[in-house]
């Protein structure tokens, strides 16, 4: 077992992985990314959320509507960092380009994170503030009944979570699930995936510090809010929001985005598979033309979903 899949080591790593974040994630880096896709304009207010695991803060991003326009749909966004990071800012493209092209109100969540709450917090608080979402959409601005989630990486993870929850919990409707390169498998070892390439972006020992700050005893990285894609989960997931799966090419992560895809599908909960050909893990925040295609069919599967007809 490699050194920093041991809790004792991970976590202080984790935490220096936080405070470097921090010092890199400056203005000029929220500067860059606002300045991506111009032609969507950043129209943003902040909200803390109440759940029960602590405050969510989250920025939510609001489409032009004209006067006397119903009330947009909204989407619940939970952006990447191996359960670690809290890159909130990272996803002012995606939001930005949402919002617009979805005609949607969203809300970007800046979630706790690991080692200081670990599993189960961050699914929990996730599942909380859709919940608040779907509930308080008249006093905010938007239909709560007009519900979609999402999210990129650890995001998308937790989006299947909320996904899962309301299936279990009898609520509430979510209208798609977006999963954009999820880690579906915390079982299996990264040393045993395998990408096509060989050199991908994520790396085992990333893996280590992520997986194990996220879920530091082995025993519950079974759990299906864990690895929903690992094969020890069996339950029947018919009725489940449907999914929009997204898997990069050579993505470490892909084979397992691709087996859960498959299991939606088995139960007819697929929406769409989107293989992006020649693409690894976050390819979409170098890579803004690919970005742009994926994301636009996003905004397309968002729209047909909560109006189906």
């Amino acid at each position: 077992m490699s050194l920093l899949a041991r809790p004792a080591l991970a976590s202080p790593a984790a935490k220096v992985m936080q405070r470097l974040n921090a010092l890199l994630a400056d203005r000029h880096v929220a500067s860059s990314l606002h300045k991506r896709y111009p032609e969507y304009p950043r129209n943003t207010q902040e909200l803390t959320i109440p759940t029960s695991v602590a405050p969510a803060r989250a920025v939510v991003y609001v489409p032009d509507r004209p006067d006397g326009a119903p009330l947009p749909p909204v989407h619940v966004n939970f952006h990447g960092g191996g359960f670690v990071l809290p890159p909130v800012e990272l996803d002012d493209p995606l939001c930005r380009f949402l919002a617009a092209e979805a005609s949607a109100v969203v809300v970007n969540v800046d979630y706790v994170v690991a080692p200081q709450h670990p599993f189960p917090a961050p699914p929990q608080q996730a599942y909380e503030v859709v919940e608040w979402v779907a509930a308080q959409g008249a006093e905010h601005g938007w239909d709560g009944s007009l519900l979609t989630v999402g999210g990129q990486s650890a995001g998308g993870a937790l989006a299947a979570a909320v996904a899962r929850q309301a299936l279990e919990k009898g609520g509430p409707s979510i209208a798609l699930q977006i999963l954009h390169y999820p880690p579906l498998d915390l079982v299996t070892n990264a040393r045993d995936k395998r990408s096509v390439i060989a050199k991908p972006l994520l790396r085992p020992w990333m893996a280590d510090i992520f997986d194990t700050s996220y879920v530091p005893d082995p025993a519950l990285r079974s759990d299906p809010l864990v690895s929903p894609a690992h094969p020890s989960d069996t339950a029947d997931l018919t009725g489940i929001a449907p999914a929009f799966v997204i898997t990069p090419e050579h993505d470490l992560l892909r084979a397992e985005g691709t087996r859960y895809a498959e299991r939606l599908r088995g139960v007819k909960a697929l929406y769409d598979h989107l293989d992006v050909s020649d693409a690894d893990h976050g390819y979409d925040q170098n890579d803004a033309e690919k970005a742009r295609a994926v994301y636009g069919l996003m905004a397309q599967h968002m729209r047909q979903a909560v109006h189906p007809d």
